[in-house]
């Protein structure tokens, strides 16, 4: 199965792809891993991309691309896949679709965890103090949002359109919301 999990920052989006990783045996590919990784590890992306984020940008669709099209042309998603944090706008749906349509396949859903604004906006300042999280000061996160809605929500309305798309309330238990997620999936 091939997916793709959208949500504003702070939507409970990792957790439950993990979860959702799990329960169809394939691998859960988030870019803000990928970038954490590359920060932590201090390569050039790596220094490029915590500037971008420490502003409350988003790194560019080029390397954003880049980074996705080399992860899933590794062996475990060759049997599928679930993007977290990829594509956010409508020139990386473009660019996904390009991606998959080469070697035949395409994306089989896409889900969306719903989260009311300021509960994410809580959600994350409280991730901050526990995880020690230094770009996720309040202004910056009102910045995600913004960014979020005007970049990245216009998505749910395309990948409805496809058929694609299936909405489910994100607020609750972890283990309620997980199995919102499998029903709402059908498997």
């Amino acid at each position: 199965m091939r997916l793709i999990i959208l949500g504003p920052p702070g939507a409970g989006k990792g957790t439950q792809a993990s979860r959702i990783a799990e329960h169809y045996e394939i691998p859960a590919i988030s870019t803000g891993d990928i970038f954490r990784a590359n920060i932590k590890n201090e390569t050039e992306l790596g220094k490029q991309v915590q500037e971008i984020l420490a502003s409350g940008g988003y790194v560019s669709d080029e390397v954003t691309n880049a980074i996705v099209a080399d992860r899933l042309q590794q062996e475990d998603a060759s049997r599928g896949f679930l993007l977290d944090g990829y594509p956010r706008t409508t020139a990386q749906v473009t660019a996904l679709d390009e991606m998959l349509a080469e070697s035949g396949q395409e994306v089989d859903k896409v889900l969306e965890l719903v989260v009311d604004d300021e509960v994410v906006v809580d959600r994350l300042l409280k991730r901050a103090e526990v995880e020690g999280r230094v770009d996720d000061t309040e202004e910056v996160i009102r910045e995600r949002m913004a960014l979020y809605h005007r970049e990245t929500q216009p998505l749910s309305s395309a990948y409805d359109q496809r058929g694609l798309l299936v909405r489910v309330d994100g607020v609750g238990e972890v283990d309620e919301v997980a199995r919102r997620i499998v029903d709402a999936l059908g498997s």
